[in-house]
């Protein structure tokens, strides 16, 4: 009886969310009804940064996940777009925390490597999709894009515009109990349609397969447009999303061992203590584009134009958790091995709690593009400025030792005494001149340039003083200067060759700690990247081949790191990879095929431990593919079966011992989609099998806040879904 009372609430709150948009769609539909759809004078940003050229025709790679291709493969978070490419990896990835990804085998910076409609934004916070119309991830370095980022992609999420008339309702259920309500709703009206509306919204209610890890989430998003005449297009935008949910606390290594997957309880939360906590992520943004064509410029060409952009996003946290953390015991003694659990199955709880986390990210950009004309030369040119502003804002936090727990779960433990800890409050203005220029001589030959000069501006300080009543602020200042160049050649109409090459710029901190001796202190890390490619694309092929060679310096902490003034955070050597990517797809007339590929060798270099140097870097795989087809039989109209596989090659678990390594892995996932016309209403039916063997194995191995992590593949999971266009 409680079971389907749960599922009645629940079944209700879907269908009210559900019911909302069909009464809103009604209304809507009076009024687009009356009016005829009319094509856009001006387009979206591109993020590539070069106007509006097709990443197809850039001499670069890049994939786009569409809203359409995110649903099939029941996406609801960027973590689950590593499923789609195998260039992209999980980089700590925790059930009900935010998603941190890889590139190329390099950690995507949540602070730096985001976009969202082009302008950058933070993603410390939970980013819903629903009110996205594609997700673009532009690999390689970026610092033709970014002032500062981690070279491997940069991602960009572009927000869904008013597009005529819009009715879809969508539920989904996915097991153990997670169900899901949403409405997309728009409508154009005015004269000659000129004013466009969206609405997006959603409620979802969280029950993964992980116990213990109930939870919630809300999305509400509105967009506008006016058409001001042929040439002028105004734009605003907003969207306001919460998510509250405990975290799930990884496993980690037992002693010197990789426990076997087959033994552990993947459903199984170590965060599940009595005093437990969820994490609460709150965020608010709002955006505003302004775009104008401009007269023809007397010996230039007509189609230039000006953007204007402005974006402000204000994220509240609430950072909670029970965190398993090595094993510190007066009868234990861990000596090397803090970094991971006892032989035993036992470690340390800590009690971390970081409430009022606030970040504020603000942006305007400004952006004059065209072509021209200069001989036999033909220019695509792009120029433009980028000011940027993060602020965060945090109170002293609690992170302190609550006692012992185990792997099995058996083991309860009081809440810490409380301790509070400084935490750092932090401030960055950055301002970035950049300009670019696709240039194509004659038929064949296309050379493109790219120079951004970015001036950045960082200052900290501790939100309490230390014993000697200190707040250790810090200030630095850095301007720096990251080119990037590609020759390429059309071989023919439909297959281009080409060769690029770049820089990057990341700036990294000594944290502001009492045990570093230079706390404070930014350390520059430069990134180069040399890249070889061949992209072919008809209506039925779309097929890609990269090499690549990227070289990051890193950073290591140098000394005991125990005491005060027992550690450096310094330079250390460099991360290279090197690497072959290829994508693929094939339509047919019933089939359709996708395949990614990526094989990856990345080695450490010039480190200060020579011990180090030669190794792969931790929870990196060697090798990643991801294969995927669907079959639309003849005979059944409307009706698809797919299927799909993600294979991984192992990873390192230790940055100082190769040998220690987790397995490799694969899964399946199968489904069928199901599209029939009831009158003028088109229903889509989906369901699906997410690891259909149910293969158990550790997916992941991330080496985050100084420990050893280890986190399972989900088990196998059943969803399905019900998508309504009106």
């Amino acid at each position: 009886m409680a079971t389907l009372l749960f599922l009645h609430t629940r079944l209700h709150r879907a269908a009210w969310a559900a019911g909302i948009g069909v009464l809103a769609s009604q209304a809507l539909a009076q009024v687009a009804d009356k009016v005829t759809v009319t094509g856009r004078a001006l387009g979206a940003a591109q993020v590539a940064g070069f106007g509006d050229i097709a990443p197809s025709s850039a001499p670069l790679q890049s994939s786009l996940f569409g809203a359409q291709q995110l649903a099939e493969a029941g996406i609801g978070t960027l973590a689950g777009i590593t499923r789609l490419d195998a260039s992209l990896g999980d980089a700590y990835n925790a059930e009900g925390y935010w998603t941190i990804l890889s590139s190329r085998g390099y950690t995507l910076d949540n602070r730096f490597n985001y976009r969202r409609d082009g302008l950058p934004i933070s993603a410390e916070t939970a980013l819903a999709l629903e009110n996205k119309e594609r997700v673009e991830l532009i690999k390689g370095t970026s610092g033709v894009q970014a002032g500062t980022s981690a070279p491997g992609g940069l991602m960009n999420m572009v927000v869904k515009r008013p597009a005529g008339s819009i009715r879809t309702a969508r539920v989904e259920l996915r097991q153990r109990g997670s169900l899901l309500g949403a409405v997309d709703l728009g409508a154009r009206f005015g004269v000659d349609s000129a004013i466009g509306v969206r609405l997006n919204a959603a409620y979802e209610h969280l029950d993964p397969q992980v116990r213990d890890s109930r939870g919630e989430r809300s999305l509400a998003a509105l967009a506008l447009d006016w058409q001001v005449g042929p040439d002028h297009l105004l734009q605003v935008e907003g969207e306001s999303s919460r998510q509250r949910q405990p975290s799930v606390a990884g496993f980690s290594l037992l002693g010197s061992q990789v426990p076997d997957p087959r033994g552990i309880d993947r459903r199984r939360n170590l965060n599940a203590q009595p005093w437990s906590q969820p994490v609460v992520m709150n965020g608010d943004t709002a955006s505003l584009r302004w775009q104008s064509r401009l007269p023809g410029l007397q010996g230039l060409g007509e189609d230039w134009r000006v953007t204007a952009q402005a974006m402000t996003q204000r994220l509240h946290s609430d950072d909670r958790t029970a965190f398993p953390y090595g094993k510190y015991d007066a009868n234990y003694e861990c000596s090397s091995t803090c970094d991971r659990f006892a032989p035993d199955g036992s470690f340390t709880y800590w009690e971390f709690v970081s409430d009022n986390e606030r970040r504020t990210t603000q942006a305007l950009a400004l952006t004059l593009s065209g072509a021209a004309r200069t001989g036999p030369a033909e220019h695509q040119f792009e120029m433009g400025v980028l000011r940027t502003r993060y602020q965060g804002r945090f109170q002293d936090q609690i992170f302190d030792i609550a006692g012992t727990g185990r792997i099995d779960g058996s083991l309860q433990t009081p809440r810490s005494a409380g301790f509070g800890d400084a935490n750092t409050d932090r401030d960055e203005r950055s301002l970035e001149w950049f300009v670019r220029d696709a240039v194509r001589i004659g038929p064949v030959w296309q050379v493109w340039a790219g120079l951004r000069h970015t001036q950045l501006n960082r200052r900290s300080v501790r939100t309490s003083p230390d014993t000697e009543g200190s707040l250790r602020a810090t200030h630095v200042g850095r301007s720096t200067t990251t080119p990037w160049l590609a020759l390429a050649a059309q071989l023919s109409p439909r297959t281009m060759l080409y060769a690029s090459g770049g820089r990057g710029l990341e700036a990294d901190v000594a944290p502001n700690r009492a045990r570093y001796r230079n706390a404070g202190e930014s350390i520059a890390l430069q990134s180069r990247q040399v890249e070889l490619g061949l992209k072919h694309g008809t209506e039925q092929v779309e097929a890609a081949l990269t090499l690549f060679d990227i070289d990051r310096g890193q950073t290591s902490d140098i000394g005991a790191c125990a005491a005060p003034g027992s550690c450096a955070r310094l330079s250390d050597g460099s991360a290279r990879h090197r690497g072959i990517e290829a994508l693929w797809t094939r339509q047919f007339s019933v089939w359709s095929w996708q395949a990614s590929a990526l094989w990856l060798h990345a080695q450490r270099r010039g480190a200060r431990d020579p011990a180090v140097n030669g190794q792969r870097p931790v929870n990196v795989p060697q090798g990643s593919l991801r294969l995927g087809a669907e079959y639309r039989p003849p005979t059944m109209s409307g009706l698809a079966l797919h299927a799909g596989l993600s294979a991984e090659g192992n990873r390192v678990v230790l940055p100082y011992d190769a040998s220690v390594r987790i397995a490799a892995w694969h899964q399946w996932t199968a489904g069928l989609r199901w599209t029939q016309q009831v009158g003028s209403t088109s229903i889509t039916w989906r369901a699906a099998v997410d690891n259909l063997t149910d293969r158990r194995a550790w997916k992941e191995s991330p080496y985050q806040f100084g420990h050893v992590y280890l986190y399972p593949l989900p088990p196998r999971t059943l969803r399905a879904s019900l998508a309504a266009s009106f």
